[in-house]
């Protein structure tokens, strides 16, 4: 490699590894240096790049004392070229720390792990939320508004408007388990609708095969949400409507409903050992697992509590209460 190439890569290096390297050289070429001035005193190169080392780094042991003039002038040299590279790269390593720190709290520092769930917004909803997620579980919020430190410690955050392609691809949604993204708070019922919908239309755009489930307030939103790639869609109105509509025909059902919390609704995919048997004998059968099977699920319908000779089928799915 000739010399301008060497130096043209040298200089597409980063500002701490050309220090690192910079260093590594000046100690490995003192080292030889005072072996050579010095052989009595320095009886090998180890010896010679032992004391530069300690030199630079201004520990200086002092079993190893340059004797001669000439010994002395490779020392003063190696002093004052040494230790400014030495002081130069811890102050590249603080300066590197001290950003890394203010990227991570002004909600700057791209996110690089995958496997992650991304929450949209910051509200109540999300706060709720993450107490059910388990903790070994990553986490990711988007919000605009947010100060990182109404985030919990453990939850990574992205700070910047979610319709963006450059904040989702900080917080590398293209690695991403799932994405929940809930209705803008600061916004009436249409607009926060509609600003889900064009978040939804971002990240399907980004990431088409991420699991995504989007909040939306009116009725009349929801086939768009559906048009935008939405793998699920919660009506938040819609549940709170049908709670309290409960409430009027069961007194204390709320209460009742509480106790889900402890008990969450999965789906079963059926085993080959299922496939022909009765929702009974089904039913009996999870009992023993501690699993309560509520229903039955298909591409067609849903069917809770179906009647007792229902058949299980191999394309069906149990829908328990664990």
């Amino acid at each position: 490699m000739r010399w301008h190439e060497f130096l043209a890569s040298y200089w597409r290096l980063s500002p701490l590894v050309r220090i690192i390297f910079t260093i590594t050289t000046i100690i490995c070429l003192f080292g030889i240096v005072i072996h050579i001035v010095e052989p009595r005193t320095f009886l090998t190169v180890f010896d010679g790049i032992w004391w530069a080392l300690i030199t630079t780094t201004t520990i200086g042991y002092g079993d190893l004392v340059p004797k001669t003039m000439s010994g002395k002038l490779v020392a003063i040299t190696l002093i004052l070229l040494g230790t400014a590279f030495v002081s130069a790269y811890f102050v590249t390593l603080s300066t590197k720390a001290i950003s890394k720190e203010n990227a991570l709290s002004t909600g700057e520092l791209p996110y690089t792990k995958g496997g992650h769930i991304i929450l949209v917004g910051w509200n109540e909803r999300i706060r709720q939320l993450l107490a059910f997620i388990p903790p070994n579980m990553p986490c990711l919020v988007i919000d605009e508004t947010l100060k990182r430190l109404d985030v919990p410690t453990h939850v990574h955050f992205i700070k910047g408007n979610p319709t963006h392609d450059d904040v989702w691809e900080k917080a590398n949604v293209f690695k991403a388990h799932t994405v929940i993204i809930t209705a803008n708070q600061h916004k009436n019922e249409v607009e926060a609708d509609l600003a889900s919908i064009v978040t939804l239309l971002t990240v399907k755009a980004l990431h088409p095969s991420v699991y995504a489930v989007v909040e939306i307030l009116t009725t009349p939103q929801v086939d768009n949400a559906k048009r935008a790639g939405a793998n699920e869609i919660v009506e938040t109105n819609k549940w709170i409507s049908f709670l309290m509509a409960n409430c009027l025909s069961s007194p204390n059902v709320l209460h009742d409903i509480e106790q889900f919390k402890q008990h969450p609704i999965k789906r079963l995919t059926v085993r080959d050992e299922w496939i022909g048997m009765s929702f009974a004998t089904m039913l009996n059968e999870l009992k023993k697992e501690n699993v309560l099977l509520v229903g039955i699920a298909n591409n067609q319908h849903v069917s809770i509590n179906p009647p007792s000779h229902t058949i299980i089928q191999s394309t069906d799915e149990l829908i328990v209460l664990e």
